[in-house]
């Protein structure tokens, strides 16, 4: 006896299928994309996120249900991507992160003027894939080793390792990579998008000036750079920041160098004048290029005056979200609009500026650059680092003497300092992809933090219960596969915790199912420390895997 068909109508299509699809499983048939955390396909669904939860029209009502457990009627009409719709996902992910204890990204991310991928880099280190550290770096830093001279570190400042003992030498490790990259006789070259037909004149070779060349560069753009001087390099050829020390010209050349080899048009000597001086005027800039970049460092109100460009007594007046001036197609950027700062401070505008106006020149608006998205857990206590420093390299900082390089095993070493802040779910935590797509706020409810608990077993694997969110996936999979102990839900009301039942270990409760467990993790509560089994099994197969 064949089953009974429905017809349902989702989001304006209409779709039938058998008595007792649920309405998941019919959007999924029509390609709809409903997020999910706590369902997989093949399991019976839990219903406890609320993340996909839709508006459906049934016989006359009206009601928000999970589409994971709602089973189709004929005529249902559902809708899931109403404004309504996504309010009620936010809420739910906003009460998800309300307590969840973990940041997404590591306090020196955050510290770091340039936001670069320090964690990342780390690691990489560690593994010594020094081709593979390279690229992360000058994913957001143009100068790595000029800056590992002059940078006065306030990402180590940042660091948490500085609760425990000494923070990790970041800046030194990154100085290490950049320098083997440039002695390696073939230094990095990013890959650059396809020639877009504009043109962006750059006024100043300085860091500001060099970073915005070597990102527009990047996105296709064609990039002349005046400078006053006969070399590029501006005011870190000598004159470092507070702290820091003089970078040696073959350093600073080479890194430049790199830059002018993706294709930088270099025109030394050449001074913007006011009219009637010798040199080029902004207005034969405006007339010739799509955009114009002014980063010529610090200037006096009276030379600002004689240009001709807006400005306050520190320097000159843009949008500090776009890096726009007043004055048609105009951008300014590092110390021409904040009279001083540090040097990595000017090469992170050159590379927001870069990105802004990319925008400009595709969309002709600047629609501003998006916020970071992270929890953040804000200052631990001294117990708490120490918990963490438990996964780390139990060693103490130590660098070369001064004038002498890193050798591979020192860097290694030191790179194991690191005590992982970041979560080791990053590149694939679906709580974060969904909290960004629905633009959740963390904070929303967030009321006193809980105390960071980390579970770290011999085999590798770790179990950090302030990021779960009692899915009941890995409870669902180890009762698929009988493991003989196998996961299961702890405690009554607030306190239920996903737990191995008599008290046993997790290798004892996982065994051979770890690698399938961690995967199907949808917040990063269950990982692996850093070189231990790779997460390379797709969660479907690994449901097949689980159920034989």
């Amino acid at each position: 006896m064949s089953a009974a068909l429905c017809r349902v109508t989702i989001d304006g299509r209409s779709i039938t299928v058998p008595s007792g699809t649920t309405v998941l499983k019919a959007a999924r048939q029509l390609g709809i994309d409903i997020p999910t955390l706590c369902f997989l396909d093949g399991f019976r669904p839990q219903t406890s996120c609320l993340i996909c939860s839709v508006k459906v029209i049934e016989n006359g009502r009206v009601r928000m249900v999970p589409s994971c457990g709602t089973p189709v009627s004929d005529g249902m009409i559902v809708e899931s991507e109403t404004d309504e719709v996504a309010h009620v996902r936010r809420t739910a992910l906003e009460l998800l992160l309300s307590d969840h204890l973990g940041d997404c990204l590591a306090p020196c991310h955050f510290a770091c003027p340039a936001h670069m991928d320090i964690p990342t880099m780390l690691r990489q280190i560690q593994r010594e894939e020094l081709r593979e550290a390279i690229a992360t770096i000058k994913r957001d830093i143009a100068l790595p080793a000029t800056l590992g001279y002059v940078c006065p570190r306030p990402c180590e400042k940042g660091c948490r390792r500085n609760a425990a003992d000494d923070p990790v030498a970041v800046c030194g490790l990154k100085r290490y990579v950049a320098e083997w990259d440039l002695a390696s006789g073939d230094p990095y070259l990013p890959p650059c998008q396809p020639d877009s037909g504009k043109t962006v004149a750059i006024v100043g070779a300085g860091p500001t000036g060099l970073s915005a060349a070597f990102y527009l560069r990047q996105l296709g753009h064609r990039v002349v750079l005046f400078e006053v001087a006969e070399k590029a390099g501006g005011r870190v050829r000598n004159r470092p920041d507070p702290g820091g020390t003089a970078v040696p010209p073959s350093v600073l050349d080479a890194e430049i160098d790199v830059i002018f080899r993706l294709g930088v048009d270099f025109r030394p000597d050449t001074p913007l004048v006011p009219p009637g001086e010798n040199g080029i005027t902004l207005t034969e800039l405006q007339n010739n290029y799509d955009a114009v970049l002014l980063a010529f460092g610090e200037q006096t109100p009276e030379r600002l005056e004689q240009l001709g460009i807006p400005h306050t007594q520190r320097g000159i007046t843009v949008n500090r979200e776009t890096f726009q001036t007043s004055l048609d197609r105009v951008f300014a950027a590092g110390n021409a609009i904040r009279g001083r700062g540090l040097v990595v401070r000017s090469c992170a505008d050159g590379k927001l500026a870069a990105r802004c106006i990319d925008q400009f020149l595709r969309l002709g608006r600047v629609e501003g650059l998006p916020e970071m998205f992270s929890v953040r857990m804000g200052r631990l206590e001294k117990e708490e680092v120490e918990q963490l420093a438990t996964l780390a390299e139990p060693i103490p900082r130590t660098e070369p003497p001064p004038g002498a390089r890193w050798n591979d095993d020192l860097a290694v070493h030191q790179a194991a300092r690191c005590l992982h802040c970041d979560c080791r779910a990053l590149p694939h935590c679906r709580l974060r992809e969904y909290a960004i797509r629905y633009q959740a706020d963390p904070n929303r409810f967030r009321g006193e933090r809980a105390k960071l608990e980390i579970i770290a077993r011999p085999s590798g694997i770790i179990y950090e219960p302030g990021k779960c969110i009692l899915c009941g996936l890995c409870v669902e999979i180890t009762e698929a596969a009988r493991a003989p102990l196998g996961l299961t839900f702890v405690g009554r009301g607030f306190d239920v915790r996903i737990g191995v039942p008599f008290n046993r270990t997790l290798e004892e409760a996982l065994g051979e199912l770890a690698e399938q467990v961690v995967a199907i993790c949808p917040t990063g509560a269950l990982s692996f420390r850093e070189g231990k089994p790779p997460l390379h099994l797709p969660v479907l197969n690994t449901v097949r895997d689980v159920r034989g």
